[in-house]
């Protein structure tokens, strides 16, 4: 089955030097881009992220220091792939907790106000775990009926995961071919972040999801606590998570107003 859409999709794979989005960064991306027509454009870069790889992520992507030393970094390409998926929806295989929000951070540290408003963000692995529960290799395997010999590249993970939504599609009636439905349905809690220090109560109105502040209202905290904003803003936070917290401040400032 052809993916329905009526704008791009990128499909994205991220190798990193580790999984803490707001440390970690990129060392290896591709972006598997499909367009409405048909045609399919591949853009796969390695990335020097000028801080050392640790020796136990080298193992699990193979991507070593000497590997990226002469690598440009994600400043340096931050443009062009800014330029790849401007205009597009986002899928990946886990990517709604760790690719997407990583992404985020390392275009917003290289100045590129990235927002992933009005556009779908569909995670293949979420369909794929409420459906069968199963890895990359296996779904591979499962709904393709083939190996994936190369796993933990970034072009074969890409590759891989473009194929097995496709194969979803096919083998579910109940699955929509429509990017909002699969963007829904692959999203298995909803945040105002991606981080998910912010999430959204029972009448869609912002909480804290940690800390002493738990279940509180954002809004309310930052008026009752103006302390906790500056507290946020200098930890060791995501900066998308510090952006969204700086729109519901503003938001209520210009309420006020």
């Amino acid at each position: 089955m052809q993916l329905n859409i009526t704008r791009p999709i990128c499909f994205f794979d991220l190798e990193t030097t580790g999984v803490n989005v707001a440390k970690d960064r990129i060392v290896e991306i591709s972006i598997l881009k499909v367009f409405p027509d048909g045609r399919e454009e591949e853009f796969t870069e390695r990335i020097n992220p000028m801080v050392p790889i640790p020796a136990v992520t080298t193992a699990v992507h193979g991507i070593s220091d000497a590997d990226v030393a002469d690598k440009p970094t994600f400043a340096e390409r931050a443009k062009e792939i800014y330029d790849i998926i401007k205009d597009s929806d986002l899928a990946g295989f886990n990517s709604n907790r760790f690719d997407i929000p990583l992404l985020v951070e390392e275009l917003l540290r290289s100045g590129i106000d990235f927002d992933m408003k009005n556009r779908n963000a569909i995670d293949v692995q979420n369909i794929f775990h409420k459906m069968e529960q199963r890895t990359l290799v296996a779904a591979y395997k499962f709904y393709c009926d083939k190996d994936l010999t190369n796993a933990h590249s970034a072009s074969a993970d890409t590759w891989a995961t473009y194929e097995v939504l496709k194969s979803q599609l096919d083998r579910y009636d109940e699955l929509e071919n429509d990017m909002k439905f699969l963007g829904d349905f692959s999203t298995r809690k909803r945040n105002a972040d991606f981080a998910g220090f912010i999430g959204y109560d029972k009448d869609d109105v912002e909480i804290f999801t940690f800390g002493k502040h738990k279940g509180k209202k954002v809004e309310e905290v930052l008026e009752k606590e103006p302390g906790y904003f500056g507290w946020i803003q200098n930890a060791d936070f995501p900066l998308y998570t510090k952006k969204v917290l700086t729109a519901i401040k503003l938001r209520k400032l210009n309420t006020k107003g």
